[in-house]
C-alpha cells in the first residue's frame, strides 16, 4: 500500500476498495493487511470474503476475459487471494457452521482456464461447503473417480472456451450410464454457458458467478435432502 496514508483512517467501503485495488495488483502483504484490518473492525470472515476478496477477483476475471489482464498478471492476483484466504479459511472454519453438503468441482477436458471455478470453490466453501477442486481438463474418468471416492451431493463442471462445452454433456451421459445421474446435482457455468445450453445438456442449473453458484446449491440441496424431487 501507498505510505501516504493509514489502513486505518479508510471507510469500510474505501478499505475493500483498496483491497480489490491490491489482489488486482498482486500485491499479497497489503491484501493480508486489508483482510487483518476488516476482522479488526469486527467485520465476518464471510463478509471480508466476499465483499473483499471476491468482489475484487470478480474485477480480475472479467479483465482476464476481456483480454485487459493476462496470465501471468492473473495468476498475481490468484496468489494475493490464496494469502488473504490463508488468513480467512482458519476463521470461516472455527465459525462451527455444519457442513451444508460435499461438492467436486473441475473445468472439463481440454481446458485450461479456472479463475472463475476456483472463485465458485472459495464462495462454496465459505459458505460452509466441503470442496474437492479437481484442477483442469478433467475427463469423464476423472469426474467419476471423485465422485466414487468422495461422494459429493454435488458435481461442478466449468469451461470457458465454445469448443470444451459439449465435453459437459458425456461427462452427464456417463452419469446416466453409471445410474448415478438422480443421485448428485450438475451445476455448470463459465463465460460461454447459459440456461438454455444447461438446460439442453440436462445439467440441474447454471450459475452465471459464484455468489449465484452458493445461492442455487443451498436451493438444490435443501430440495434434495426435503422434499426429494429436482428442479
Amino acid at each position: 500500500m501507498a505510505d501516504d496514508f493509514n489502513i486505518k483512517d479508510l471507510s469500510l467501503e474505501e478499505l475493500y476498495q483498496q483491497m480489490g485495488d491490491d489482489l488486482y495488483d498482486g500485491y499479497q502483504e497489503e491484501v493480508v493487511e486489508g483482510v487483518e484490518e476488516a476482522l479488526s473492525r469486527g467485520i465476518t470472515p464471510y463478509h471480508v470474503l466476499t465483499d473483499g476478496l471476491v468482489a475484487g477477483m470478480d474485477i480480475v476475471g472479467q479483465d482476464f476475459r476481456d483480454g485487459i489482464l493476462f496470465v501471468p498478471e492473473v495468476l498475481m492476483a490468484a496468489n494475493a487471494m490464496k494469502a488473504g484466504m490463508a488468513v480467512l479459511r482458519p476463521l470461516l472454519a472455527e465459525t462451527g457452521a455444519p457442513i451444508i453438503g460435499k461438492m467436486i468441482i473441475g473445468t472439463v477436458k481440454g481446458d485450461i482456464h479456472d479463475i472463475g471455478k476456483n472463485l465458485v470453490a472459495m464462495m462454496m466453501e465459505g459458505a460452509g461447503f466441503e470442496v474437492i477442486n479437481l484442477g483442469i481438463n478433467n475427463d469423464a474418468d476423472k469426474f467419476m473417480a471423485a465422485y466414487n471416492e468422495h461422494k459429493p451431493e454435488i458435481i461442478g463442471m466449468s469451461a470457458l472456451l465454445t469448443t470444451t462445452m459439449p465435453y459437459m454433456k458425456i461427462v452427464i451421459d456417463r452419469l446416466k450410464s453409471e445410474g448415478i445421474r438422480k443421485d448428485v446435482i450438475v451445476m455448470v457455468g463459465g463465460a460461454p454457458l447459459n440456461e438454455a445450453f444447461a438446460e439442453a445438456i440436462e445439467a440441474d442449473a447454471y450459475c452465471r458467478d459464484a455468489a449465484v453458484a452458493v445461492q442455487t446449491a443451498k436451493k438444490l440441496i435443501a430440495i434434495k435432502r426435503g422434499e426429494g424431487t429436482r428442479v
